[in-house]
C-alpha cells in the first residue's frame, strides 16, 4: 500500500511543467508502437505482421502460446505452407498449413487449409458455402516463430482486469519516473 502512496504523492509534487513533460513522454511511447507496427505492416504486406497461435491445432508444429512472425508476399501459395486467414463473420485469424490447391481458368488460385492437429480440413470452419481460401482471405504467411511468448497475450485475454491493471500501472510508471536531466 505503501507503492501506492508514494505514487500518488510523487504525482502532486509534480510541478505542471514536469506533469506536462511526463504525458507528452508517455504520448510518444505509445506513438512510437503504433508507428512500428504500422510500418511492420508495410513491410510485411500483411495487415497484422505478428499474431499469437491460440489454439493447438497446429501442434505439433507450433503450440498455443507461439508468436508468430507474418510476411503475405506476392508469390503463388505452395501446399505445406503454413498460412493465417480470416473468414468472414469472425473476428480472430486462423493459423493452418495449406493441403491443397486450386487453380481457376484465369489464373488465380484458391487454397483449402487443415489444422495439422485436426482430423478434417477446413470447410467447416469457412463461411456458408465457400469451399476455398482466396487471396483476399490470407493476411500472411508463416515465416518465423517465438514459442510459448503469446502465452502472456492469452493471459491478459483471459483475465481483462489483468490487462487493464497492467497499462494502467505501465502508465503510472511511466508518468512519475525521474528524468536525469535537470527540470
Amino acid at each position: 500500500m505503501n507503492v501506492v502512496k508514494d505514487t500518488i504523492q510523487s504525482l502532486r509534487s509534480m510541478r505542471t511543467r514536469q506533469l506536462a513533460h511526463q504525458v507528452i513522454n508517455l504520448g510518444l511511447i505509445v506513438t512510437s508502437a503504433l508507428m512500428i507496427w504500422k510500418s511492420l505492416m508495410v513491410v510485411t504486406n500483411s495487415e497484422s505482421p505478428v499474431v499469437v497461435v491460440l489454439s493447438g491445432s497446429m501442434e505439433p508444429a507450433f503450440q498455443r502460446g507461439d508468436i508468430l512472425f507474418l510476411w503475405l508476399g506476392h508469390g503463388s501459395f505452395r501446399v505445406g505452407e503454413i498460412v493465417v486467414f480470416k473468414i468472414e463473420g469472425r473476428d480472430i485469424p486462423i493459423v493452418h498449413r495449406v493441403i491443397k490447391l486450386h487453380e481457376k481458368r484465369d489464373g488465380r488460385v484458391d487454397v483449402l487449409t487443415k489444422g495439422d492437429n485436426n482430423d478434417v480440413d477446413d470447410r467447416g470452419l469457412y463461411a456458408p458455402d465457400q469451399r476455398w481460401l482466396n487471396k483476399k482471405h490470407i493476411i500472411g504467411r508463416a515465416m518465423g516463430y517465438l514459442p510459448y511468448v503469446g502465452m502472456v497475450t492469452i493471459i491478459m485475454n483471459d483475465y481483462p482486469y489483468l490487462k487493464y491493471a497492467l497499462i494502467g500501472l505501465l502508465g503510472i510508471f511511466v508518468l512519475t519516473s525521474k528524468n536525469s536531466a535537470p527540470p
